[in-house]
């Protein structure tokens, strides 16, 4: 079989992409004989695959395989925000909270940004709808900011006492 120069040029730039790949993710431990032999021999069939998946549990169980968890792989938000928009204040308007729910994980601190026209509080309100003590703020002029760390999951309802008719909600988990 003859090759050609069309055949061989490709050929050629694959084989050095591949050893430069190879080179750049191999690890610098070499992968003990007895792994290689446990693979070789399922792949050929000699052992079942309950016998190379307990293999694969030992190596886990043992951190020889590390896998890194989700809450390792995705970070935690430290830090949100909700925005007062401009014409909150309108009982007829369209103006809510934004994000009208703001889900969250426990220990993320909070922040309110007042970019209404007018003044605006944050007034925490408990089941029945009446204010309680867990994270009031003082009126809030246009561009103010109030902030409150959530340290524990729940629920929680607020509103402005100055528009009541606007409430909004923090689900920390």
């Amino acid at each position: 079989m003859e090759y050609s120069a069309k055949t061989i040029i490709p050929v050629s730039i694959l084989s050095i992409l591949l050893i430069s790949f190879s080179v750049n993710f191999a690890s610098a431990e070499p992968v003990p004989e007895w792994v290689k032999n446990t693979a070789l021999w399922y792949g050929e069939g000699i052992i079942s695959e309950a016998e190379f998946l307990n293999m694969i549990k030992f190596l886990i169980e043992n951190n020889v395989i590390v896998i890194e968890t989700l809450e390792k792989q995705v970070p935690k938000i430290l830090n949100a925000e909700i925005f007062i928009p401009n014409g909150n204040f309108d009982v007829t308007g369209a103006g809510f909270y934004s994000p009208l729910n703001l889900e969250i994980p426990a220990g993320t601190t909070v922040t309110w940004i007042n970019d209404d026209s007018v003044p605006h509080n944050i007034q925490s309100i408990g089941e029945k709808g009446k204010v309680i003590q867990l994270f009031n703020s003082p009126p809030m002029n246009t561009g103010d900011k109030f902030e409150f760390t959530f340290e524990e999951s729940g629920v929680y309802n607020y509103f402005c006492s100055f528009h009541p008719w606007r409430v909004g909600i923090v689900t920390v988990s």
